[in-house]
């Protein structure tokens, strides 16, 4: 544009195929750096380093060729050292500064003069101010664009960073809570063994084995220790101590149909609405973890909604969706908007809030999400998406 300005407004005349075919070059070189961007997310020093000094060169073939450094659009060599200070390392910065002043050096007293009309040969000072003045909004325009790109970028960059450190400190937590546990699991194992070793004892007593109503309670309460050692082992077993043996290949409907089974004989829900409309079937591994994960969802709807559980499991695309729904108070507008924080829950108790942190953090370990709202007539929602390559076969599917 300031070409055609300068050719066809001031009527000075310029060399346009020349300097055509220089801008046609960067056009052609913008067009390669972005094909480039597309396949490397991160651009190196050198890489910018390069297009710079190409700029740079450019920009003086484009003076040699207009009066060198009588034009004034010599300052636009500003433009790119500003840019270098921003994006480069300190010594590319200062190699761009050696080299923009070497040109202009080198434009003092190499250049092609230009040829003023008849009209304008008296006018000389007054050309050059209007020319500095088209630079100056040229190259203000071009730094305010450029500068508030880096900056978004740059601000960008760093909500990245946060969240990944973030993120890594909810990591580092949820390993700590798995030491805890798995501590807890080896703890537990001799107190439970004393314990079936009384409960045997009291079955063969005759006081206790006369007694009906003594002996049924025995019964129950053995079940109930039985429970416990399958939830210790389980632990033992997501923890990675059995972890070979803790995953199964299987079917994604064989997989809910089965956790929802599982689920309903130790919970026993009142009413519970289970609806598996997953088709076609696929194949996937199943997890002990990825299981627990699931329970947890279901038993904090069944506190929130004791009478009524609904489960739906469905495919969209190449995504597992299982939404679970109770007809409880719904969620607070805190913990709805710190969903998968830890120790966020209305319950007041302690250690409350760790069911979801575990949930939100696995399942985006999976690549998944988790998304939590409250229905219109009472309730909430809890929908759970997970990529089926995630947990198909060969896929990313350690937990």
């Amino acid at each position: 544009m300031t070409i055609v300005i300068v050719q066809y407004w001031f009527g000075i005349a310029l060399p346009l195929i020349e300097m055509a075919t220089v801008i046609g070059l960067l056009i052609a070189l913008n067009a390669v750096s972005m094909l480039q961007l597309r396949h490397e997310a991160v651009a190196s020093n050198m890489g910018l380093f390069l297009q710079l000094l190409i700029d740079v060169a450019a920009l003086t073939i484009q003076l040699y060729l207009s009066g060198g450094a009588t034009n004034p659009f010599v300052s636009l060599f500003l433009l790119q050292v500003i840019l270098g200070a921003v994006l480069l390392e300190t010594w590319s910065t200062w190699a761009l500064v050696a080299i923009a002043s070497g040109c202009f050096i080198w434009l003092t007293t190499s250049y092609r003069e230009l040829e003023l009309p008849q009209h304008q040969a008296g006018n000389l000072l007054n050309l050059h101010i209007q020319g500095m003045f088209i630079c100056f909004a040229l190259a203000a325009t071009l730094l305010v664009l450029f500068i508030t790109r880096i900056n978004r970028n740059l601000r960008a960059h760093d909500a990245y960073l946060a969240d990944m450190r973030q993120r890594s400190a909810e990591e580092d937590h949820i390993v700590r809570m798995g030491l805890l546990a798995s501590g807890a699991a080896h703890e537990l194992g001799t107190p439970l063994a004393t314990v079936s070793v009384i409960l045997n004892d009291w079955r063969r007593m005759p006081i206790f084995r006369d007694d009906p109503d003594i002996a049924q309670e025995i019964e129950e309460v053995q079940g109930q220790l039985d429970r416990c050692k399958t939830i210790v082992s389980g632990i033992l077993m997501s923890s990675g101590e059995v972890r070979g043996e803790g995953t199964v290949r299987t079917t994604v409907n064989a997989f809910f149909d089965e956790a929802i089974a599982e689920w309903r004989s130790h919970r026993s829900p009142p009413e519970l609405v289970y609806d598996n409309l997953f088709r076609p079937d696929a194949v996937i591994v199943s997890d002990p973890a990825l299981k627990q994960v699931l329970y947890n969802v279901f038993d904090n709807a069944l506190e929130a909604s004791p009478q009524w559980v609904g489960v739906d499991v469905e495919r969209r695309d190449d995504h597992l969706m299982v939404t679970v729904k109770d007809a409880g108070s719904g969620f607070d507008p805190e913990i709805l908007a710190e969903l998968g924080k830890p120790y966020r829950s209305s319950k007041n108790r302690p250690g409350s809030g760790l069911g979801l942190f575990l949930v939100v953090n696995v399942v985006r370990k999976l690549g998944g999400s988790v998304a939590a709202q409250n229905r219109t007539g009472g309730g909430a929602v809890v929908t759970v998406a997970l990529p089926l390559g995630a947990l198909s076969p060969g896929g990313d599917n350690e937990l």
